[in-house]
């Protein structure tokens, strides 16, 4: 008796898998979707060894990341004062010209070198002059003058006007009290032998007149406009969107940010962005690095294929000499500056990317000419692009490159820790699905978005549905008379039987077989697109038998057409 329940169990766990699909039945498969995330992290806590499991750790720590608020009202008050003083900072630039005059700090240091010379050609006369005037007291002496002695108020008249009064008072030997002083008025109103000194002085002063002459020209009335990304750095909320990704960079250090700017501005210059924009650069790397579909949260992807430098003539023509390699960093930076022309800098919109890695097929370290570039790329993007990046997912990622990163790990933030996302080939496509919706991922990465799909689009959703190992799955579709039904599905990875059929519902109709019964593999089309046109009400059933010992998702989605004659 004990086993009867047991069959009666077993054999009612089929039916509890069938998916009837039903005004309600998208929503709840999106709500068992929505909670496959929040299963993961919780075993994805925990420290395995193997390394697939270590990805699974990563996702969840990258999954902890949110991007902050871009709203001047809402930032906390340390950031909103360090917005503050960038902003005072960036303007007293543009009023002194500073992004667009290199050449202020060599004048300044032109400016400090004469005045060390002025008073190095000031010392020797003052020298001289005293020398001279013990000179012309020993050469004058045996000259006596004694009755000018005797009228001080005289001397002090004529003091300022000739040098006589301080040589006759040195002269006055009979009486040492007068003498001293006459010499002691004569040093307080000695200012008389400046007026030999007068031609040196003059120089400098000219020259210091003319440099404050020049000085005061070369700044203009107006303040200058500088503009990153087409956007000026001071005129609305989209620039205060500009300046906080400067903060962030560097902290909200407000001077080391400050100085960023300046470098950013600099650099784009100097490498021409504005020209490079409207370059022909050619549509050999199209396939490298593209931009397709946006996810959940609406940021637009970015897709990085690094396995296609795996072709030797690709690699050749694009890393064989300086000059090529200068051309493809170029590229890239085309690339991703047109990529950024198209955000939303609105401090509500979308103004970062989601980057997705495919390192299956990566070359490694082995290719010295792309680790160089690599390297350049990476510095060039980490000080003139801040904060442009959502996550980063590395799919289809080998052990090695886990092991590496583990090692660099100590070395990065916890901020950028927290964007990265690692995922081996077995969990590349459930892990895209996290963050990118299904009719929003490339066909090769295991989502139903092809380029060219005229039936579906990504406005229609996808229904995610898990099977579970050794059972079988049965989705039902509703038929009305004289309609055109048209479905597309996939199993990930497949390896399961696959078939469709048409059931009436009339109980004396017969059923047809859209599509036969057939074992499906990874190698066979990721896609299966069917269509249907019915002269009957009755249903289309399609059935999936997982006879592995491993978890599967299903994928599929439908619209109805009204049938023509």
């Amino acid at each position: 008796m004990a086993e009867e329940p047991q069959k009666t169990a077993a054999e009612a766990a089929p039916p509890a898998e069938d998916v009837l699909v039903r005004a309600d039945a998208p929503p709840a498969e999106k709500s068992s979707a929505e909670k496959e995330p929040l299963l993961a992290s919780e075993t994805e806590t925990e420290a395995p060894a193997k390394p697939e499991a270590a990805v699974e750790k990563k996702i969840a720590e990258s999954a902890s990341f949110k991007e902050e608020t871009n709203i001047a009202s809402d930032l906390p008050g340390p950031h909103k004062k360090a917005l503050d003083e960038l902003k005072q900072l960036i303007q007293e630039a543009l009023n002194k010209h500073e992004f667009t005059t290199p050449p202020p700090p060599p004048p300044a240091k032109e400016e400090e070198k004469p005045p060390a010379e002025a008073v190095k050609e000031e010392k020797p006369p003052a020298v001289e002059e005293e020398s001279k005037t013990e000179e012309k007291e020993k050469k004058e002496a045996p000259v006596e003058i004694e009755p000018e002695v005797a009228a001080p108020p005289p001397l002090e008249e004529k003091a300022p006007a000739t040098a006589e009064p301080s040589e006759t008072v040195v002269i006055a030997d009979d009486d040492g009290a007068k003498t001293v002083e006459a010499i002691e008025k004569t040093v307080v109103a000695v200012p008389a032998p400046p007026s030999e000194e007068a031609p040196p002085p003059p120089p400098p002063k000219v020259e210091q007149e003319e440099e404050a002459a020049e000085t005061s020209a070369v700044p203009p009335a107006t303040p200058e406009e500088v503009s990153i990304w087409g956007i000026p750095l001071l005129q609305d909320d989209r620039s205060d969107v500009i300046l906080l990704k400067f903060l962030r960079a560097r902290d909200f250090k407000v001077k080391d940010a400050f100085s960023m700017i300046k470098n950013t501005v600099a650099w784009r210059k100097a490498f021409g962005i504005d020209d490079l924009l409207d370059q022909e650069l050619g549509t050999d790397l199209d396939k490298v690095v593209f931009m397709h579909g946006i996810d959940k949260e609406g940021h637009p992807v970015c897709y990085n294929v690094y396995g296609e430098f795996q072709n030797k003539e690709l690699y050749q023509s694009t890393f064989s000499d300086e000059e090529k390699r200068k051309k493809f960093l170029c590229w890239r930076i085309q690339f991703l500056e047109k990529s950024i022309r198209k955000l939303d800098f609105s401090p509500s919109g979308i103004s970062t990317i989601v980057q997705v890695n495919d390192m299956k097929n990566f070359p490694g370290v082995a290719k010295r000419e792309l680790r160089q570039v690599t390297k350049q790329a990476l510095h060039l993007l980490q000080d003139n692009y801040p904060e442009f990046v959502a996550k980063q997912v590395f799919v289809n990622v080998p052990w090695w490159y886990l092991a590496f990163n583990r090692m660099m790990s100590p070395f990065l933030t916890q901020r950028t820790k927290s964007k990265f996302v690692f995922a081996g080939p077995s969990k590349t496509a459930d892990t895209l699905f996290k963050y990118i919706a299904p009719e929003q991922v490339p066909v090769q990465y295991g989502g139903l978005s092809k380029e060219g799909d005229q039936e579906f689009t990504t406005a229609n959703p996808v229904i995610e549905v898990p099977i579970k190992p050794a059972s079988r799955q049965v989705v039902e579709f509703p038929v009305s008379e004289g309609c055109h039904l048209i479905w597309e599905t996939r199993v990930v990875g497949w390896d399961v039987s696959y078939g469709a059929e048409f059931v009436p519902s009339a109980e004396d109709g017969y059923t047809v077989i859209v599509q036969k019964s057939r074992k499906l593999f990874s190698a066979d089309e990721p896609v299966i697109c069917n269509s249907y046109k019915s002269g009957e009400p009755g249903k289309i059933v399609l059935t999936i038998d997982n006879q592995t010992s491993k978890k599967k998702k299903l994928l599929y989605r439908f619209k109805t057409k009204q049938a023509s004659n």
